[in-house]
């Protein structure tokens, strides 16, 4: 999937993720801070990454900052956040066989 600009997904409340993504020209280049790196940021890297191959996003700078999220709400704000930067708008494919 193309990126035509920037785009935000999420918050910085308790238990939600924040997801900024932008067009890149290297591969996915991500940047990841998370309340509860220690215990979980191996599967949140996972999450992220697996949601964008899925989506066929292959250059994205991508800015993550965690509060705790959960699993199903870290890939809704991916594919938020990269619908809004493809700008599709209509008929968007919620859900993409994750």
């Amino acid at each position: 999937m193309l990126l035509k600009k920037s785009a935000i997904a999420g918050t910085l409340e308790s238990s939600d993720v924040q997801i900024m993504i932008e067009p890149g020209n290297n591969g996915i280049e991500l940047s990841l801070s998370s309340s509860v790196m220690n215990l979980y940021g191996k599967q949140i890297r996972a999450a992220i990454l697996t949601t964008l191959a899925k989506l066929g996003v292959e250059n994205a700078k991508v800015t993550v900052i965690d509060k705790g999220a959960v699993d199903c709400t870290i890939k809704a704000r991916v594919e938020c956040a990269v619908f809004r930067a493809a700008e599709i708008k209509e008929n968007l494919p919620w859900g993409v066989r994750m």
